[in-house]
């Protein structure tokens, strides 16, 4: 029998993955962040900050590029910026297709694979340009290699996270740190809330947000992200 698939006219692009802790490789389909969902970088970033759970309102999403995942550490200073920043956040990796309609947060933690820590790296000068005019700040967030992590450990073997601290240091000095007990959002709070508005599949990544401390990276400056007792995350800025 004759294959009647169509013929791709280009070659395909290469599936990012992220290597997995004992062994395999995790394939990226998207990559899902949340904004603000640190009180104290709200504020840093000119937000307010909600007092109690009932004054939250909804998060803060955007999205990055599945290809903006850097798994090697090096990661080149990206084109159009004199501001380069960074963001420390806990990574959710989905192993499980979501069930069809709204996600109960009861249900959510059983779609999560694993866990590990990343940085959402972000062009500050841009944001600030398209805020200030009130436009969409995709190229400040969405760019090539602004998506590193370490490798993904598996949720069995990741444990409780709530008491965990996340932090990162750059050149050896402490920039950033928090307990994740101070997410506004929990985990399974904002997978619920992603699929109001998405279909949640295997393969898609969450990045949660960043606490406060964020700042310039510049080129040649060495980075160490840690989610306490889980991941390691260390690279560098090339030129």
């Amino acid at each position: 029998m004759s294959d009647t698939r169509p013929t791709d006219v280009i070659p395909a692009p290469a599936v990012p993955r992220i290597p997995v802790r004992g062994g395999g490789t995790f394939p990226v389909r998207r990559i899902y962040c949340v904004g603000r969902n640190f009180a104290d970088h709200a504020r840093e970033m000119g937000a307010s900050a909600p007092a109690s759970k009932a004054e939250r309102g909804t998060p803060v999403f955007f999205m990055k590029p599945a290809d903006a995942v850097v798994t090697t550490g090096t990661v080149p200073y990206p084109p159009a910026t004199a501001d380069l920043h960074h963001e420390v956040e806990l990574v959710v990796a989905i192993g499980f297709d979501a069930p069809s309609g709204v996600l109960p947060p009861e249900q959510a933690l059983a779609l999560v694979f694993g866990y590990t820590v990343g940085l959402d790296l972000t062009r500050r000068d841009l944001q600030a340009a398209a805020k200030a005019k009130g436009l969409p700040w995709d190229t400040a967030k969405g760019f090539d290699h602004s998506a590193p992590v370490a490798e993904l450990v598996p949720a069995a073997d990741a444990g409780e996270l709530r008491p965990r601290r996340l932090s990162l240091q750059v050149n050896g000095q402490l920039r950033q740190q928090a307990p994740l007990s101070d997410l506004i959002w929990d985990v399974a709070e904002i997978l619920h809330e992603l699929s109001k508005l998405y279909a949640l599949r295997a393969g898609d990544l969450v990045f949660m947000g960043t606490p406060a401390g964020v700042a310039a990276l510049r080129p040649g400056d060495r980075f160490e992200a840690d989610l306490e007792g889980v991941a390691t995350l260390r690279g560098q800025v090339a030129a």
